[in-house]
């Protein structure tokens, strides 16, 4: 597989007093915000990190908004998702690493 057929993305929580989840689609970024976006997700605590191929990622993308909404409707003390069932969720939306 290319990397051009692939998307880089992450889950994070930010670790500002708002705590809340966040996904990045890394190689979407546009060179004005990307500093700016990258620079807020390094500092948070990553939750899922992966590839997407491209062909799936509009479906991935709903996918993670609804993972991401369920970890912020959660109480703040338990809030999490197991990378195993992130996974799961995304299933064959995932690309392999490089």
């Amino acid at each position: 597989m290319a990397a051009d057929d692939r998307t880089m993305f992450e889950i994070y929580r930010e670790s500002d007093y708002n705590r809340s989840f966040h996904y990045i689609f890394y190689t979407d970024l546009d060179e004005h915000a990307r500093e700016h976006e990258i620079a807020k997700a390094a500092s948070g605590d990553t939750v899922f990190t992966g590839y997407l191929h491209d062909a799936s990622k509009e479906r991935a993308r709903a996918i993670l908004e609804e993972i991401v909404d369920q970890l912020n409707d959660m109480d703040e003390e338990s809030a999490g998702i197991s990378p195993t069932e992130v996974a799961t969720r995304l299933g064959d939306t995932l690309a392999p690493n490089p």
